[in-house]
């Protein structure tokens, strides 16, 4: 298997048109929207941030960082404006990753009726409402589900190219609903804790980072504070704190919506009673 990433970081992009002027919309397609100055600039500040970040103490002093961008002009844009923090041998590599865009909304979008939709959507739940000919989260789930298949595959098939002994950052450039996604596949959450979490602020981004036993946590780079704020529960912030110490691929038993937040009682007799109690 190829070597696993210290990092992987999840940012959403800079300040968008959209952010300002939702009725850009209506006669701009969404993947169109471009960044503001503002936006350009707080992708530049990004950038920085996520230097330090690689480059902190305890970091090897080779390290090398990958990018995956969404397919978006603002993740583009913003992905660009990153870049300049950076010199041509720390990046190993970037590829436009269209299963990591923004969910879809339809196509052009008349204002007052998306804001009906929109709160239609509060009504009904955000994981599962489809947008009139576009997309719900679940959607944007069953895609994650494939990006996460080919991230694994560049990573085991080392199609990264990378050195072992260098310490690998993987920096994903997309969207706020689809980075929850991801967040909320790869550490297992419910529905219910999704419809919890808040969204990114424009350029701000989640660090999930190996801990000593190899297991990714976000709570090696982020405090308690942030994951709170972030929505995440205090039995989320516990798994989190479990993860930063724990071997990779640890069961945590104390994480209740693993099993006990599915049933009401499990009997604590052996395999061996149960078989008895059976036969009688």
């Amino acid at each position: 298997m190829g070597v696993l990433p210290k990092r992987i970081i999840l940012m959403r992009h800079g300040e968008s048109q959209g952010n300002l002027d939702t009725s850009a919309y209506t006669t701009t397609p969404d993947h169109s929207i471009q960044l503001t100055p503002q936006g350009i600039s707080q992708a530049r500040r990004a950038g920085n941030r996520l230097r330090r970040v690689m480059a902190a103490d305890g970091c090897s002093p080779d390290w090398r960082v990958n990018f995956y961008v969404s397919p978006y002009a603002r993740t583009r844009s913003t992905l660009r404006e990153v870049g300049r923090s950076f010199s041509k041998k720390r990046v190993i590599g970037v590829r436009e990753e269209s299963r990591i865009r923004e969910q879809d909304f339809g196509n052009f979008q008349v204002e007052e009726r998306m804001k009906i939709i929109k709160q239609t959507r509060e009504r009904f739940g955000r994981f599962f409402y489809r947008f009139p000919e576009g997309e719900s989260a679940a959607d944007v789930y069953d895609r994650i589900s494939g990006f996460f298949e080919a991230l694994w595959r560049d990573i085991d098939l080392n199609r990264l190219h990378h050195d072992p002994s260098n310490d690998l950052n993987l920096v994903i450039v997309s969207h706020g609903l689809t980075s929850r996604i991801f967040l909320m596949k790869w550490f297992k959450w419910t529905v219910e804790q999704f419809e919890h979490l808040n969204n990114f602020g424009n350029c701000e981004f989640r660090v999930m980072e190996q801990g000593s036993g190899g297991e990714y946590s976000l709570a090696v780079h982020h405090t308690e504070e942030e994951m709170l704020q972030w929505g995440l529960s205090p039995e989320m912030v516990a798994d989190q704190k479990w993860r930063a110490g724990a071997s990779r691929g640890a069961w945590n038993d104390q994480c209740s919506w693993y099993l006990d937040g599915f049933f009401d009682r499990l009997a604590e007799e052996s395999d061996d009673e149960e078989a008895s109690s059976s036969c009688a």
